[in-house]
């Protein structure tokens, strides 16, 4: 057992050097605050319209840390999605590929009481924009983001009532780069901004089961989030520059600057959610979920009076159908199909238009190897954005992958 953990924590630490340097976004939308939100759950999550109320012995639910009181066996998943973008506006548009690491986590059982750890991203930072006037032309560009360490512990207090909390270390570094060319200036100007965040959040949930006859239950959750202030440690460079033929710059006179550091405020967040399902065949839930205005305010070389940051909120519905789990004949009819839908209001108001998203999912968990490892697939598409007030409508199509693997772990010996 020893040597598992040391293969764990050492997948976990190989892990997150890629995490951190991910470009995990194409949105032009990441250019303001801390950038575009990244974790969406798990394959299993994301599949039913990121349903995140739903927990079983096998799979873990990294939405809502009551789940982990609910696993029989250790649990260690990873997921990854490979992302196709139009970029719209009204004149023209382009597509973009790319592929993001999603989570990395483990889960553990002990007798009612269930715990797990693991890395995931929070944010994401990757554009490059241009804005063009008689007067001059930007350039903007960006990368980085925010990635989460977290620890969460579930326990079942009474029957049918799970509860659960989670701590959350957040840590990252931004980079954002300004580039303008002025009429009849010889030189163009720099500015490069550098972010260094930091900083813990705190969530709590909880799961409880109603059994109204012997095949139906009616399951509802809670979740919440503190809204918690990260550290930022800022460094600026400002320069004149060169352009050279291979669109290099080459400095000609810089200065550097330490502004003091500052604060920037996560959203506080809750959700609520109700689901009817029967056991092992199929479920269908509804959840929402409501954050309050997250301040990023204090990075104001990206957040000007153009950009109000206000409350925002989701609504899911999706859910699951198993044909027949334990079926001894057909592989087919021990396949998972999933599918939800969900609208999200981000909360970003840009140049007086809500950027909001709509998006539709389907996925399936396909058994592999033995009985209880699995494989889980999904595909999303989502819009996000829109084309008015020149502004740029993002159509996704998402393809995201998982691997569960499962194991008894803590066996009483029989025999001395």
């Amino acid at each position: 057992m020893f040597t598992r953990f040391i293969l764990l924590f050492s997948m976990l630490l190989f892990a997150a050097p890629s995490g951190i340097a991910q470009e995990g976004s194409s949105s032009p939308y990441s250019f303001l605050g801390i950038g575009t939100k990244a974790f969406r759950g798990t394959v299993e999550n994301r599949s039913m319209g990121g349903l995140g109320m739903f927990s079983d012995s096998i799979h873990l639910n990294l939405k809502n840390p009551a789940a982990y009181s609910d696993l029989s066996l250790t649990a260690f998943t990873a997921g990854a999605t490979a992302n196709s973008v139009e970029l719209k506006t009204t004149v023209n548009s382009d597509n973009i590929n790319y592929f993001t690491f999603d989570y990395l986590a483990v889960g553990l059982p002990f007798n009612n009481l269930g715990v797990g750890f693991g890395l995931k991203p929070r944010s994401a930072v990757g554009y490059e924009l241009q804005e063009i006037t008689p007067e001059r032309i930007s350039r903007f560009e960006g990368r980085g983001g925010l990635n989460t360490v977290y620890f969460s512990a579930g326990f079942e207090p009474l029957k049918n009532l799970r509860l659960g909390a989670t701590a959350n270390y957040h840590f990252g570094d931004i980079e954002n780069k300004t580039v303008i060319f002025r009429d009849r200036v010889q030189y163009p100007s720099r500015e490069l901004n550098f972010s260094y965040i930091n900083g813990f959040s705190f969530e709590a949930g909880g799961l409880y089961d109603v059994k109204l006859s012997n095949s139906l239950t009616l399951k509802a959750s809670g979740r919440y989030e503190t809204g918690s202030s990260l550290n930022v440690n800022r460094r600026r460079e400002l320069a004149t520059i060169q352009i050279g033929r291979d669109d290099s710059e080459i400095v000609v006179n810089e200065i550097e600057q330490n502004p003091a550091d500052t604060e920037i405020d996560l959203p506080e967040m809750y959700a609520f959610g109700l689901g009817l399902g029967q056991d092992r065949k199929w479920f269908v839930g509804l959840e929402y979920e409501n954050y309050t205005a997250g301040d990023f305010s204090s990075l104001n070389f990206n957040f000007g009076t153009e950009v109000i940051q206000k409350e925002a909120s989701a609504l899911r519905l999706g859910g699951f159908y198993i044909p027949r789990y334990n079926d001894p004949v057909s592989y087919f009819k021990r396949i998972v199909f999933r599918a939800g839908i969900r609208y999200e209001e981000t909360g970003l108001e840009y140049k007086g238009e809500d950027i909001n998203e709509f998006g539709m999912s389907f996925g399936m968990g396909l058994p592999a190897g033995r009985l209880f490892t699995n494989a889980n697939l999904g595909v999303e598409y989502f819009e996000r954005g829109t084309i008015s007030n020149a502004l740029i409508q993002e159509n996704f199509i998402s393809v995201f992958l998982s691997f569960s693997f499962n194991d008894k772990w803590f066996i009483k010996s029989k025999y001395n």
